[in-house]
């Protein structure tokens, strides 16, 4: 190796090559349904109104999450464009700050031991369930970012002092709420505990510093919330009851009712294959040989997180992406005991493991035509993925580096790589399986229809108004995601989006929007009592499981 593990040009390297492989074809497909649809219109309706405190989805108030996301949606969109990469740039960007902070955390917990830190930044950049997080916009990207820099600077405040390390910890404090409400002291606050619990650390001494880092928590954290309140006061109740207490304990309030298991199977399975790894030597280590710090590690910064979100009846994959530091920080902890021998067997699965995976990428094309996988994948798609296979093989055989852990570190990154190369393309020519709608914008303005109206029948479709660049008129006929909260409209100009069939007030507008010659979107057939409205339409073209008419 040209410098040895030791050497923070690993870090920076391995951030590179993975801001490359997240950065190719970065705006490839267009934002998908739902989460990051609606917060790339948010974003978009955001920059274009004007309004950067009363966030709009489709012409509506949407106040179900703070507005730091969609304020960086925004931002995204003003540098680069209103494009999908504009979208997508600020949380790839704050995922590899992730890595950077994990590394940090790495330091702070291995005793300044460089070559523990980096493995465990390697970890945590490569997991699945990360990977995921920086290509599907959400608020968990940015909260987790947030979280581990409140995180770091608690435990740099506490191991090393320094007044501004405890800024850096409420400031992170006050953004993370400013993100997803109360939800953001989680992890700051279990890092908070598993530093002190049993394992005698001296407190250090209230200062004027605590005095101000909480007032800059409450400057950051509260002052859009307090706004909103004196704006209006039903924002208490709608705030603290209706989007903390029912979305934790209600499953229908959301419609995101998930089994009380479901973190239990999809946390191991999207960190494979360390979280194999890391149960297996966990169970294989005598608890008593394990120190205070590490248990605290495993209990408080994994156990405990995941059995609060297990309780809330509202889930969703990435709501548990905070856990993830902790299972990598614990993997390289585990594996690190291990002896090279064992090290060595551990390898030798990992990435045969690896190269099974991307040998079934390489089968895809194949696998599509003869299987009912709803997926068209050409035959060149396969040629990333068999390029991975090569470069794994080479590094298992030829690779003569005496130590382990370097070269499992670089197939890990290398299979990363080409996972990333492989799945693009996969996603670009399965946009409408994968709930996209840049083909139906891309046909729309192909007809030369973008001068007309757009009604989209009984769906929520942010992701077309995206596209489009222009809010469609969504017509509700009983899908609940079209019940939309509109107590804090202050006029009636929402209905011009929004029209509930089943209000026969509401049938003048319908008739005169039909009348304007508009183009109508369906996901399957319309029900028998609104078939009427087809007359209207000439001309309809099949595009996945839609149907444009027009």
């Amino acid at each position: 190796m040209p410098f040895p593990m030791t050497s923070r040009r690993w870090l920076w390297i391995f951030i590179l090559v993975l801001g490359a492989a997240f950065l190719w074809q970065l705006g490839s497909w267009g934002p998908l349904e739902s989460s990051e649809a609606r917060y790339a219109e948010i974003g978009r309706e955001m920059l274009t109104g004007q309004d950067w405190l009363h966030p709009q989805l489709l012409g509506i108030y949407h106040f179900h999450k703070p507005p730091l996301t969609y304020w960086l949606t925004a931002a995204g969109l003003g540098l680069f464009g209103p494009n999908t990469v504009g979208v997508r740039l600020l949380p790839v960007l704050a995922v590899l700050l992730q890595v950077v902070l994990v590394y940090g955390l790495g330091l702070l917990l291995f005793k300044q031991d460089r070559a523990r830190a980096l493995a465990a930044a390697v970890i945590y950049g490569t997991l699945p369930v990360v990977l995921i997080s920086a290509l599907n916009v959400t608020t968990d990207a940015y909260l987790t970012t947030l979280e581990l820099a409140a995180a770091y600077g608690i435990l740099r405040y506490y191991h090393q002092g320094g007044a501004r390390w405890l800024y850096l910890f409420w400031v992170g404090l006050g953004l993370a709420f400013l993100t997803k409400g109360p939800v953001g002291f989680i992890l700051p606050l279990m890092v908070l505990i598993g530093y002190y619990f049993r394992q005698g650390q001296a407190k250090r001494p209230f200062t004027v510093h605590h005095a101000l880092g909480f007032g800059l928590f409450v400057l950051v954290g509260l002052s859009w919330y307090l706004y909103l309140m004196a704006e209006n006061p039903a924002f208490v109740r709608y705030f603290l009851y209706e989007h903390t207490v029912e979305r934790f304990a209600n499953a229908a309030t959301f419609n995101r009712s998930k089994p009380w298991w479901f973190y239990l199977v999809l946390a191991p399975a999207t960190s494979l294959p360390w979280a194999v790894a890391l149960v297996v030597r966990a169970v294989r280590t005598p608890w008593s040989s394990v120190p205070r710090e590490w248990r605290n590690v495993l209990i408080f910064w994994v156990l405990v997180p995941l059995l609060f979100f297990s309780l809330s009846k509202s889930k969703l994959l990435l709501y548990v992406l905070p856990i993830f530091p902790g299972i990598a920080l614990l993997t390289v902890y585990y594996l690190g005991r291990c002896t090279e021998a064992v090290l060595l067997r551990w390898y030798v699965g990992i990435v045969a493991f690896f190269g099974l995976l991307l040998g079934a990428l390489c089968l895809l094309p194949i696998l599509s035509t003869v299987l009912p996988l709803g997926l068209e994948v050409k035959p060149l798609t396969a040629a990333w993925p068999a390029a991975g296979v090569v470069a794994l093989v080479l590094t298992l055989t030829l690779w003569n580096q005496v130590r382990i852990a370097p070269r499992l570190l670089v197939a890990t990154t290398l299979f990363t790589v080409f996972l990333l190369l492989s799945a693009k393309p996969i996603m670009t020519q399965n946009e409408l399986a994968f709930n996209g709608s840049r083909p139906l914008a891309e046909f729309i303005r192909q007809k030369q229809l973008t001068s007309r109206p757009v009604l989209v029948y009984n769906e929520l479709l942010p992701s077309l108004a995206f596209e489009l660049g222009q809010v469609p008129v969504s017509l509700n006929d009983g899908n609940a995601s079209l019940n939309r909260e509109t107590q804090f409209q202050t006029n009636d100009a929402w209905r011009r989006q929004l029209i509930y069939l089943q209000d026969s007030t509401q049938e003048p507008a319908l008739g005169a929007l039909l009348l304007q010659h508009p183009v109508l979107l369906s996901k399957g057939e319309l029900k028998p009592e609104r078939r009427w409205m087809l007359r209207y339409f000439t001309k309809e073209q099949q595009l996945g499981k839609w149907t444009v008419r027009w």
